[in-house]
């Protein structure tokens, strides 16, 4: 049920709230906030809203770059990080205008919405699901150093295996060996299960938790299918509690894709399924892995620009050193049943109707889920709309193991991008069916690519520690 402005009120006397915290998200998908006492907090706001310099946001703003803030009082909640006590919200970017504010097109819960739109529109389905799948790690150090004459990063956690003749009590994890490991190796236990508990409480159902493959410290979290616009709002937050929990305990969490040489990357894996008036589309009992044509298509889409995809759903250049093969990482664009090599596996274990589906493995984390989310939608749409069948296009279905292929057979095989200077090529040669519809503006994504090419450019100038190994004394 929605929230009214009667239950903020309600909240703001039943849990003795001192400050309104809003929270906004920059053009890569990280929480700016501006916070007023709860005494201010009025239904003003919520026509007039809180202004805001939206440049420094990272968006390029045609007009001014003047901007407010205009609360969804539904994502109202108390902020359990908080030692004032403090009610947080999210909300939408609009541009001053009169007599009404209109939304700002690049803000990206704009385009999520949009997304949702075109989909209805084009007659398609009127709800979407997603599932991601929160990989991180939890170190119980970190560092890092770029100077002219240092360049260096560090990690630690106690349960590693390079702590095997330090760690007084043997308690250590073999390299690659914490699948589902139990304690006494499963140190941070609690804190996860005090991160599900805040999750949960911020009404985001969440299906599991548990150690990942990782052993210096990867673990992941999954939360249960919900609609797009909620999942994508709900990864902010559930990013948000993870790095304020562990910190809590002592930990440091990350999602980068790659932090560890030699042990497994962190992934974001986003199952998905459409609905048209509560009715799956995804389902078929005739069809491969019990899927319908309708499914077919779309993963066509996802597959036919998975390229430009990789752009948005994987848009560091840390996210490739995870996207090679050997760690169950996805780099085959093809699909499968229950296959982790192949860009797209429909899971074996998804047997009702309600819940067939397939997951798309190769985003991660560092994406701005709402871009991400909203781009695999559009790739998706478009494979619907022109009946791209990834089994004519050669994409599979791949039943076997991708890493045991020979060499001759693997060349024929069709790969991820390597780097992320490729997949902004890619981005640039195929985006129409982003902006179709207006729900990706064409000046966002030329500032996105802008941005994204001067991060490559700074890190390619910067010398890597494995260079001197490589070439100091030659």
């Amino acid at each position: 049920m929605a929230k009214t402005i009667k239950d903020i009120y309600q909240m703001i006397e039943d849990n003795s709230i001192e400050m309104i915290d809003f929270k906004m998200v920059d053009i890569n998908g990280i929480f700016r906030h501006v916070t007023v006492p709860a005494s201010y907090f009025n239904e003003d706001i919520l026509r007039d809203g809180i202004g805001f310099d939206a440049s420094n946001y990272g968006y390029a703003i045609l007009e001014k770059s003047d901007m407010v803030f205009i609360p969804d009082l539904d994502t109202a909640m108390v902020d359990p990080f908080c030692n004032c006590p403090t009610l947080s919200m999210t909300g939408d970017a609009m541009i001053i205008d009169n007599p009404h504010n209109r939304p700002l097109a690049q803000y990206p819960r704009n385009i999520v919405k949009a997304a949702i739109q075109y989909m209805k529109d084009q007659d398609i389905a009127d709800t979407m699901l997603i599932l991601p799948e929160f990989e991180f790690y939890l170190f119980d150090e970190v560092g890092w150093k770029v100077e002219p004459n240092e360049i260096s990063y560090h990690v630690d956690t106690e349960q590693a295996h390079w702590n095997s003749d330090t760690q007084g009590q043997g308690i250590v994890v073999p390299k690659q060996s914490n699948y589902h490991i139990a304690q006494p190796f499963d140190r941070s236990y609690d804190c996860r299960s005090d991160m599900v508990k805040h999750i949960e409480a911020a009404g985001i159902p969440v299906k599991y938790h548990h150690p990942e493959v990782g052993a210096s410290g990867q673990f992941e979290i999954e939360p249960k299918l919900g609609s797009m616009p909620f999942m994508a709002d709900a990864t902010m937050l559930i990013k948000y509690i993870i790095h304020n929990t562990a910190l809590e305990h002592g930990f440091s969490a990350t999602f980068m894709p790659k932090p560890i040489y030699g042990e497994a990357g962190s992934g974001m894996h986003v199952h998905m399924l459409l609905l048209k008036d509560g009715e799956p589309l995804f389902s078929d009992d005739n069809g491969y892995s019990h899927l319908s044509e309708t499914a077919h298509f779309f993963m066509g889409g996802l597959l036919k620009h998975i390229d430009s995809l990789c752009a948005i759903t994987n848009p560091s250049t840390n996210s490739f050193k995870r996207l090679v093969p050997g760690f169950e990482a996805p780099v085959t664009v093809g699909y499968a049943t229950s296959n982790r090599s192949a860009v797209i596996r429909i899971p074996a274990y998804a047997k009702t109707p309600a819940s067939r589906r397939f997951e798309i493995r190769n985003p991660d984390a560092t994406c701005n889920p709402y871009f991400a989310y909203a781009a695999i939608l559009m790739a998706g749409i478009d494979g619907i709309k022109n009946k791209i069948d990834p089994h004519a296009e050669g994409w599979g279905p791949y039943d076997f193991n991708l890493f045991k292929l020979s060499d001759e057979e693997k060349k024929k095989l069709k790969g991820l991008p390597v780097k992320l200077e490729d997949a902004l090529d890619a981005l640039e040669k195929d985006h129409d069916y982003l902006t179709v519809g207006g729900v990706f503006p064409e000046e966002l994504l030329t500032n996105y690519i802008a941005k994204k090419r001067k991060e490559c450019s700074e890190m390619s100038a910067i010398p890597h520690p494995a260079e001197f190994d490589l070439y100091y004394n030659l």
